[in-house]
């Protein structure tokens, strides 16, 4: 679910707009503060909008952990479809999708925006394993797509997975931006992506 979207109800325009500045608000907090450490009142305040506006548009808690999950992947998403990357369908688009979250001081802060709620939630809040699941197969999905696209056109050879080089990439991502967020110095997510990508490259057809 995108912000966009309200279920069993359409929304004008201006309540769209409401509904985007609260799950923007909501998401800032929760990234900086934990989904178990935000409340109404301050999502209120960062939002600007009232107590009833809030519970209009998320009538519970869950719900709005829900859309910030969906909102946190559709950011992911789009950031990996930048026009720098293409498809994520050769070795440079790669390099360069690491180099710029290594470059990134979002993940010496506080880590991946997407994976740090996940793992909040999916712990203290299985209800949430879904959307979880959901987000990080729609981003599982680009990597194996574009690797797919390599290895069709023989850049990699016939024995490379792209589903396994993909879950590789997004778990390389996970763990050293994690370890980034620990140790506030950017060296493991360096090695680790960079690892993750001269495997990758081991499957290189020869020239």
């Amino acid at each position: 679910m995108t912000t966009s979207e309200a279920p069993g109800r359409k929304l004008t325009a201006k309540g769209l707009a409401t509904r985007e500045r609260i799950v923007r608000a909501a998401a800032q907090l929760i990234y900086e503060l934990g989904a178990q450490n935000t409340n109404n009142d301050q999502i209120r305040q960062a939002a600007g909008v009232s107590g009833s506006q809030l519970t209009r548009h998320f009538p519970t808690k869950e719900s709005l952990v829900r859309a910030v999950l969906a909102w946190q992947a559709d950011s992911i998403i789009a950031r990996h479809q930048a026009p720098e990357l293409g498809e994520l369908d050769s070795f440079a688009a790669l390099h360069w999708w690491a180099d710029s979250y290594i470059a990134s001081q979002d993940m010496l802060r506080g880590g991946c925006t997407f994976g740090s709620l996940a793992a909040e939630v999916v712990k203290t809040e299985p209800i949430h394993r879904e959307a979880v699941a959901v987000g990080f197969e729609r981003w599982h999905e680009l990597f194996k797509r574009g690797l797919s696209k390599m290895r069709e056109r023989g850049e990699l050879r016939p024995e490379a997975d792209p589903a396994a080089l993909a879950h590789l990439l997004t778990a390389a991502f996970q763990g050293g931006a994690l370890l980034d967020q620990a140790a506030g110095d950017s060296t493991p997510l360096r090695d680790a992506l960079y690892g993750a990508l001269d495997y990758v490259e081991s499957f290189a057809a020869e020239r």
